[in-house]
């Protein structure tokens, strides 16, 4: 009855290693694409309620609690990697969010 050697199981072990060291690089790239783009589709959807509050109240600043909420233009507004809103919005005025997974900004110009 044979087994493996000590030396066949430490190949297996580098192999997986080595897989693991490419594997994870690109995983996390894909990860921050995927973050970016759930933010920026939520500065869209702030920009667009921002607009909509400016052409209906006939003014050019609105606060984020008028924006968001079960009777407002944006129900909820669900975080993905800890970023950080801004709490006032101007006309043309762009979005800048901070804080994303703790180190990327996003600006979304209207």
């Amino acid at each position: 009855m044979g087994g493996f050697t000590l030396v066949e199981i430490m190949i297996v072990v580098v192999i997986i290693g080595l897989l693991a060291s490419l594997a994870i690089p690109a995983f996390q790239k894909v990860r921050s694409a995927s973050q970016d783009k759930a933010v920026f589709n939520n500065m869209r959807q702030l920009g667009a309620a921002a607009d909509q509050f400016f052409l209906e109240n006939g003014t050019n600043q609105a606060a984020i609690p008028s924006l968001i909420g079960s009777s407002n233009y944006i129900k909820i507004l669900s975080t993905v990697a800890n970023e950080i809103y801004p709490q006032n919005y101007s006309q043309s005025m762009p979005v800048i969010v901070s804080g994303i997974s703790g180190a990327r900004t996003l600006t979304y110009i209207q």
